[in-house]
């Protein structure tokens, strides 16, 4: 019996078998003779969430373009699936052709949520590829990309090459600099030599020495002799969005998945220069998609998929630059067909009423503003650059016209925060409700319904906040018990929050180095994968696995990193350079904000790479 039947075997005794199935409506199949290099794409999380990255649609579009080149898909198997495929000796297979993974050229693996990082050892181990970069002699490359590549070092010993940055182009050059290698017959080594020279963004952690200080900081970070690594990597860099590539047609899942519609990058990158966001350093410098080439796309997917909805999405979609005119012509050329437009999570002091408008004409979704902080005092400390009156102004136009649920975002454990700012949450939340009273009834849709959203603050490499340490779990408790209480005092509201226990250990790896891949070997060995799911997550295992290791968490967690200290992530270039983000870190004590750079250039460092904010 072929592997292919075995695994159909197994559809009747797993949830949803749909996961598992592959052959849906626009995948790409081809004739594994006639080309010359099998990549496989994994997603290290469960189908409906893989299914839903924009960044894993775009590349295995962009990488079946290529007739010398399949990409397919693979995706973490359910706890149930898992546990049938290793009692039946089922190795980790591919979507599209049932593929073993471990016969596949090279295996890219994006890195978006530190708590996914046990699925790839999982997924490895399942594989039948050998966990350690170092014990391979032969099998696919490893090959690792996206935001949680910026701080490589916690997966440094099982990856063979991380790729930073935009992936548009370097992706290419990774299978044309295999396609040359394997020509030449040269060694895995000389591969690695090569990809470090060769690939844009390509950081290969098996040609660096790391050396530490007797207190466990990090004291050099540096390239092997004679390597020609460089010290200091810097990010591929996509500088022209509207001529790189972008898919015509989706894949179509037969079930319900996290985000079912089309994703419309609109552009990427941000200029606002909020002091927590990873997202909005590491992608800079913003590049808009030109109007005509989204309509353009639009049109495309929409015939090639039949979903309902678009979603223009960006880091801070109310800043396109033409977004009332893309909305308003959406809606017009869509409205027939029931497509409705879209926004992911607003910015409360982006000027939105036309937009709004546009987008409720043919069905009204939740709308999702992010005041982040309870307080003006705090807003301005992570440099959120909004007022409470911008929020009630936002707020109002949605009510006025016609919405009726409103989410709003924050975070508790922000740098200098304190009760006060905590039950400013509650404050605004009532202010928010008061709002939807003070339009008059004619104008109001029945229902209101307000969502406050809390998660736990995590500080992250490349950015203002990542000296800064993460706030005690008990007090983070403390806090978040307090704002419970005062939002039941708020009619309306359904308050929802974080679990600090999984914020830690998404701190220790966000701010982690090499040492703790010792800590996830562990981890992975007592159990624990699918990390990020709440019913999953055993802070009881994870505890074991430090001790074992013989590591503090706290030490990564917890810890205000030094000014001067080496950082773990210290020869990674994200663009942004050190100084401007010290200027930033020192600015927040003082709770001084800086303007946006498409104000004025405020210094940030992508000049140094010819980027701009203009």
């Amino acid at each position: 019996m072929n592997l292919s039947d075995r695994i159909d075997k197994l559809m009747s005794k797993v949830l949803k078998p749909s996961r598992y199935l592959g052959a849906e409506f626009n995948s790409i199949t081809k004739n594994p003779e006639e080309v010359d290099v099998r990549y496989a794409f994994m997603f290290p999380d469960v189908y409906e969430v893989a299914m839903s990255h924009l960044g894993m649609k775009i590349l295995y579009h962009t990488l079946n373009k290529r007739d010398d080149t399949w990409c397919e898909r693979v995706c973490s198997p359910w706890p149930d699936m898992h546990k049938l495929m290793e009692e039946n000796d089922i190795p980790l297979f591919s979507l599209e052709s049932r593929t073993p993974v471990k016969d596949f050229d090279i295996l890219g693996i994006t890195l978006q949520y530190e708590m996914s990082f046990t699925n790839i050892l999982s997924a490895l181990k399942l594989a039948g590829i050998e966990l350690y970069q170092k014990d391979r002699k032969s099998g696919p490359f490893v090959i690792c990309g996206g935001p949680c590549a910026f701080n490589p070092e916690p997966l440094a010993p099982f990856v063979d090459v991380f790729t930073l940055g935009d992936g548009e182009e370097a992706i290419h050059q990774t299978v044309e600099l295999y396609k040359d290698w394997k020509k030449k017959g040269q060694t895995r080594d000389e591969y690695l030599l090569r990809a470090a020279k060769e690939v844009d963004g390509a950081y290969v952690p098996s040609l660096y020495d790391i050396s530490y200080n007797e207190d466990g900081t990090i004291a050099a970070n540096t390239p092997k002799a004679g390597t020609g690594a460089k010290e200091l990597v810097f990010k591929a860099l996509v500088n022209d969005l509207t001529s790189a590539d972008y898919p015509e047609k989706l894949i179509v899942p037969y079930g319900e998945v996290v985000h079912d519609r089309i994703m419309l990058e609109i552009f990427r990158g941000c200029t606002r220069g909020c002091r927590f966001c990873q997202a909005g350093m590491i992608y800079r410098p913003v590049r808009e998609r030109n109007m005509d080439t989204l309509l353009e796309i639009a049109e495309k997917l929409v015939k090639a998929t039949g979903f309902d909805e678009i979603s223009l999405m960006s880091l801070s979609s109310g800043d396109y630059s033409c977004l009332p005119e893309l909305a308003h012509e959406m809606i017009t050329r869509f409205m027939k067909k029931r497509v409705k437009i879209s926004l992911p999570s607003q910015r409360i002091d982006a000027f939105l009423k036309d937009t709004l408008k546009e987008t409720q004409k043919v069905r009204k979704t939740a709308l999702t503003l992010a005041p982040e902080a309870g307080t003006q005092r705090l807003r301005d400390v992570i440099n959120k650059g909004v007022t409470e009156e911008d929020l009630i102004r936002a707020v109002t136009d949605a009510f006025e016209e016609g919405w009726s649920a409103v989410k709003l975002y924050f975070m508790i454990g922000l740098p200098t925060e304190t009760d006060e700012d905590v039950l400013g949450i509650a404050d605004l939340a009532e202010k928010v409700r008061k709002c939807y009273f003070s339009v008059p009834k004619e104008k109001r849709s029945p229902g209101l319904r307000i969502t406050v959203s809390a998660s736990v603050f995590v500080p992250k490499a490349h950015t203002p906040f990542q000296w800064s340490g993460q706030l005690d779990r008990e007090t983070v408790r403390r806090r978040q018990k307090m704002l419970k209480a005062e939002l039941n005092k708020v009619k309306g509201v359904d308050f929802k929050y974080h679990e600090s226990d999984v914020s830690f250990i998404e701190a220790v790896f966000a701010r982690g180095d090499r040492r703790l891949s010792e800590v996830l070997v562990k981890a992975n060995e007592l159990g624990c994968k699918f990390d990020g799911w709440t019913e999953f997550f055993d802070s009881e295992k994870w505890a074991e696995a430090f001790q074992e290791a013989n590591i503090n968490p706290d030490f990564y967690a917890l810890r205000a990193y030094g000014l001067d200290e080496v950082l773990p992530w210290s020869h990674i270039d994200s663009g942004v350079s050190m100084e401007f983000l010290k200027r930033e870190w020192e600015k927040a004590q003082r709770g001084e904000i800086t303007h946006d750079c498409r104000k004025g250039c405020v210094g940030c460092g992508m000049k140094r790479y010819g980027g701009t904010c203009e």
